[in-house]
């Protein structure tokens, strides 16, 4: 996901206050341990789901090099320890950026084996700039609210309409949060981190994420190693691409998950009869995105929200059976009223999305420099769209604020890493939104980690998601900090679940983590 610079250039270029660039190998800084939070006062949140479920607030200063200066609130969430085996806190992450992870606590604590669970402190938090975490940035409402320009700019005006959006949307957040957007960023959360544990009173973090979330971890990781216990990074960030290349490979990946999407439709074309063969069902797929192009559906659902609603299928085949129905009854019967109510519960961005969205912009335009100039933009776009037509453009759009982005930019974290104790990492093989390679190299990076696969699978946020192979090496390293070791690349490899079958209309969401998991660099995040 990528934007331009050259076209509207001016719009955006509100300089807020710049911060020094960290160097690729980076180390914490000295201020970092001066910053002394108080403990949080916890009170009792729970809901009928987690009844256990305690909420406080931890006050953190916006810039670590003035920890004196202006301070904000980082909101917290905990299911206490039971057991009388105490290992610390277990701080969680769902990912984006701009993913909360309030809810992420009580659903860890409840999907763990209880006698695992009541071991830790389970820990959500929402980060900087996130949900009810204050100030929470939200830099233009109804950003994302219908009908989009078609993300494809077959035609100068596309082109020019996206641009001149993506560029209101750097102008707004540059007005709106001039003084906090240099200190929205990967390094300044990762320091949040490291305050929590100090307000908890830990000597060391456990900490387990997802998607985005690993990245955070392996910078935690290179920023405080003498403070990681245990560290478990699943659908793992690729660091060395962060974070233009790796919306390039995210095309990529996008599209042959797209691919299998259509080819399980054609393999239950007794249910939904749009063709036996995966390339007569992809003709159909994309017909129906230039008919909505055309004619959007009840003047709400264009070809721009089309792939607003197709998208999160790559994350999650659970989905499937609902986009199937959705893609049939268009097709097949004229009938627009699944899809548009598939869009509404599963494609539109509410209010906690576009505040998602802020922070997923203002993250990933500030942790590394992007393209400046809209040409390379077009040049890379179009040259993946020729291979891998899916989700390019969309992606592409989404990134785009950052060619307009109004701070000046850091450099990546080398997460290389060789004083770590033992890591845990989960990837599966045909994981669009943080492709393959991701796992593989963050497992070369950490020196002594084991990396789990699970083999053909697809979904993003693979453990406790119902692998009872991957969640058994998951409890056994929470619990006695034991890794496999396969003595190759790969440590373990565990089978893929079942895809879902036409039968099962509803996809299926685990409060807390579904609604987010999906999150790291594409749409939706």
């Amino acid at each position: 996901m990528r934007q331009r610079a050259a076209v509207l250039c001016g719009a955006a270029v509100v300089v807020a206050g710049m911060l020094t660039a960290v160097p690729a190998g980076a180390s914490a800084s000295p201020t970092a341990d001066t910053v002394q939070p108080a403990r949080p006062t916890w009170q009792k949140c729970g809901s009928t789901k987690y009844p256990a479920l305690q909420c406080a607030s931890v006050t953190v200063p916006l810039d670590y090099a003035n920890p004196g200066g202006r301070q904000i609130t980082l909101a917290l969430s905990r299911v206490p320890h039971t057991a009388k085996t105490y290992q610390g806190p277990l701080l969680v992450n769902p990912g984006g950026p701009g993913g909360s992870g309030l809810g992420l606590a009580g659903y860890v604590a409840s999907a763990l084996p209880k006698a695992v669970a009541a071991q830790y402190d389970v820990i959500g938090f929402d980060p900087r700039g996130v949900g009810k975490s204050k100030p929470a940035l939200n830099c233009r409402p109804g950003h994302f609210a219908p009908v989009r320009p078609d993300s494809v700019p077959r035609l100068p005006s596309l082109e020019r309409a996206n641009l001149s959006r993506v560029a209101a949307f750097a102008e707004a957040c540059a007005t709106k949060y001039a003084s906090v957007l240099p200190y929205i960023d990967t390094i300044s959360a990762v320091r949040d981190m490291d305050a929590i544990r100090q307000a908890l009173g830990a000597p060391k973090l456990n900490y387990y994420s997802y998607s985005y979330g690993t990245y955070l971890g392996a910078v935690y990781a290179k920023l405080f190693p003498q403070r990681v216990r245990r560290l478990v990074l699943d659908s793992v960030v690729d660091p060395t691409g962060v974070w233009y290349e790796d919306n390039i490979q995210q095309d990529y990946a996008f599209n042959d998950r797209h691919r299998a999407f259509l080819a399980w439709v054609a393999e239950h074309d007794a249910t939904y009869k749009l063709g036996t063969a995966p390339a007569v069902v992809e003709v159909k797929w994309y017909a129906m995105r230039a008919a909505l192009a055309r004619n959007p559906a009840a003047k709400t659902v264009g070809a721009s929200e089309l792939e607003d609603t197709y998208i999160p299928g790559g994350y999650y085949n659970g989905r499937w059976p609902r986009l199937a129905e959705a893609f049939a009854a268009y097709v097949n019967n004229g009938n627009s009223g699944p899809l548009v109510a598939a869009y509404k519960d599963i494609g539109a961005v509410d209010a906690s999305g576009e505040n998602g969205y802020s922070i997923y912009a203002a993250v990933q335009c500030r942790d590394t420099s992007w393209p400046r100039d809209w040409a390379q933009w077009r040049k890379d776009n179009w040259a993946v769209y020729a291979k891998a037509p899916f989700m390019v453009w969309s992606n592409a759009w989404y990134n785009a604020p950052c060619a307009f982005w109004p701070t000046s930019s850091l450099r990546p974290v080398d997460v290389s890493n060789n004083a770590l104790p033992p890591a845990l990492l989960f990837q599966a093989t045909d994981d669009a939104a943080t492709p393959y390679q991701g796992g593989v190299t963050v497992h070369h990076l950490l020196r002594g980690s084991s990396l789990v696969v699970e083999q053909g699978g697809g979904n993003h946020g693979i453990s406790l998601s119902g692998n009872a192979c991957l969640d058994k090496y998951l409890a056994a390293y929470l619990d006695k900090g034991t890794v496999p070791r396969g003595g190759s690349d790969i440590d373990a490899v565990c089978p893929k679940l079942p895809d879902p079958t036409p039968a099962k209309t509803k996809a299926a969401s685990a409060e807390g983590r579904g609604a987010t998991l999906h999150g790291l660099l594409g749409p939706r995040g």
